[in-house]
């Protein structure tokens, strides 16, 4: 079988998914990055290819990477494409919602807005400085309160009289938990009431100045909280719909990016190969002095050889490294 390989590394989960060459989900991983993204991408990868084997001897014709360890993971696997976030997850969203117009997503770290008006992208804005409602601050709420996490969103919609919880800054929205469950609300009333204001808190922050039309579709993993969901719902008077994979849509936009590249650039992949999660990886970072940007410099290195940079300004490293992809016989820039 012929497949296209997405990998999306965030700060939380890693996610891997297989697609058909019609770009259909045939096989996904979704694990914990747990601050360690070379091996996230190492383990996701064979947990991938076990699910591969009873389809027979897999072909892997394309490979794209994104997220906050996309060059990283670009570089180790041999990528074709390595895209930003907000591509991967527009084009992810368009291909099962075509009219989609507003993409709320929300991820472990950060949260972001896209902005789509017939098929393009046109605006968009993220939120990669506070946690405040996001997948990690969810997660610490719900053991504060000895849940768990998977029916955070169930008491959320048991609640018949939400109160106000301030959802501007995590240290302030846990505050205002505390204080209510003081004074005697009710776990449902305060969990309804916290999904109500993180999700004003994305609206007027990560939305601000937008243009909110429908259809609204809503992804990433807080998109699994039924309970954030129905506030986001009651914020914006429309239904808000969630994707089939919607924890996975970032990598499936990435295997599809890069699936369009193969196609139609007429070239073959430049896909390392499943073994590359066999190989002991080392990074380190030192700075340039050549100039008065010090840049900070990235490498990698395969088994003791300096695989790749990347991270300077002016290509001093990076412009005239090449990466010779072994199983191709090619040279390929790490830029």
């Amino acid at each position: 079988m012929r497949l296209s390989l997405g990998i999306d590394v965030g700060s939380v989960s890693t996610d891997i998914v297989a697609l058909s060459e019609d770009d259909e989900l045939v096989a996904d991983v979704y694990i914990r990055t747990r601050g360690n993204p070379i091996s996230a991408i190492k383990e996701g990868l064979l947990r991938l290819l076990d699910k591969l084997k009873g389809l027979g001897d897999p072909e892997v014709i394309a490979v794209g990477t994104t997220g906050s360890a996309r060059f990283l993971a670009g570089v180790i696997t041999g990528a074709d494409m390595v895209k930003n976030e907000i591509s991967a997850h527009a084009i992810a969203t368009i291909k099962e919602f075509p009219d989609v117009s507003t993409i709320f997503e929300i991820g472990g770290q950060d949260s972001k807005i896209i902005i789509v008006r017939n098929g393009i992208v046109v605006d968009f804005a993220m939120n990669t400085v506070c946690a405040a409602g996001t997948g990690s601050f969810l997660d610490h709420q719900a053991e504060r309160l000895g849940i768990k996490i998977e029916e955070f969103g169930d008491y959320a919609l048991k609640s018949k009289s939400p109160v106000r919880i301030a959802g501007r800054c995590t240290v302030f929205a846990e505050s205002d938990m505390i204080h209510k469950q003081q004074m005697g609300a009710s776990t449902e009333d305060i969990i309804r009431g916290l999904s109500e204001s993180l999700v004003r808190n994305y609206l007027n922050n990560v939305g601000r100045g937008k243009e909110l039309l429908p259809r609204f579709v809503f992804q990433g993993g807080v998109s699994e909280n039924k309970g954030i969901k129905k506030a986001f719902e009651d914020a914006v008077g429309h239904e808000v719909f969630v994707p089939k994979h919607n924890k996975v849509m970032g990598a499936i936009g990435a295997a599809i990016l890069a699936h369009h590249e193969i196609k139609t650039k007429h070239r073959k992949t430049n896909f390392r190969g499943f073994n590359v999660a066999d190989r002991e990886y080392k990074t380190r970072t030192f700075y340039c002095n050549a100039c008065s940007n010090n840049c900070e410099i990235y490498e990698i290195r395969e088994e003791g050889k300096v695989l790749a940079r990347w991270g300077d300004r002016c290509g001093r490293w990076t412009g005239t490294f090449q990466v010779n992809y072994e199983n191709k016989g090619q040279e390929v820039s790490v830029k």
